[in-house]
């Protein structure tokens, strides 16, 4: 269980987000077309997971925006930015915001996802959300940067998360 916080409201998520050097936990999640998108859909690619609550906040919204940006100028790597949200919000959020350089994935239905990766909030205002995070898996299934972030209002440490793929 890990201790993160809403403005300044202690919350609790589920687990504990994996560890920098452990193997990354398998996924299936469910993409915007309503369809499984699995972690085997990028084997060989290097991986960041931007974990988020909602699509509908401007912080979570922001993250997918700066991420989109840079996945561009990355080699080798897949962005998946997963909330709870459903996948007909994630896709109307991306045709609004011309996202097309990063997928959106829903852990709506994805009970294993949330055990796996220990990111579901289970007390608070937001509890039955994921909390705020950045996993980056490099191409042989390794978590090289992981970054729970403290305060759930806080944008996660893109340059961090860059820095590694670099």
């Amino acid at each position: 269980m890990e201790t993160i916080y809403f403005q300044g409201t202690p919350c609790h998520t589920y687990g504990n987000i994996p560890a920098v050097g452990s193997e990354a936990p398998g996924f299936q999640l469910v993409d915007k077309d309503l369809k499984d998108l699995r972690s085997t859909d990028y084997k060989g690619k290097r991986i960041v997971l931007n974990i988020f609550p909602s699509l509908d906040t401007p912080v979570c919204a922001m993250s997918v925006r700066r991420f989109n940006k840079e996945a561009s100028a990355l080699d080798n790597v897949a962005v998946v930015c997963v909330s709870m949200d459903l996948p007909f919000a994630q896709a109307r959020f991306c045709a609004a915001n011309n996202i097309e350089n990063v997928s959106v994935a829903s852990a709506f239905r994805a009970p294993k996802f949330t055990e796996d990766f220990g990111l579901q909030m289970i007390d608070g205002p937001l509890a039955g959300l994921l909390a705020r995070a950045v996993i980056v898996i490099d191409e042989n299934g390794k978590v090289v940067f992981s970054d729970l972030v403290n305060e759930i209002t806080h944008e996660p440490d893109y340059e961090g998360a860059i820095s590694v793929l670099r």
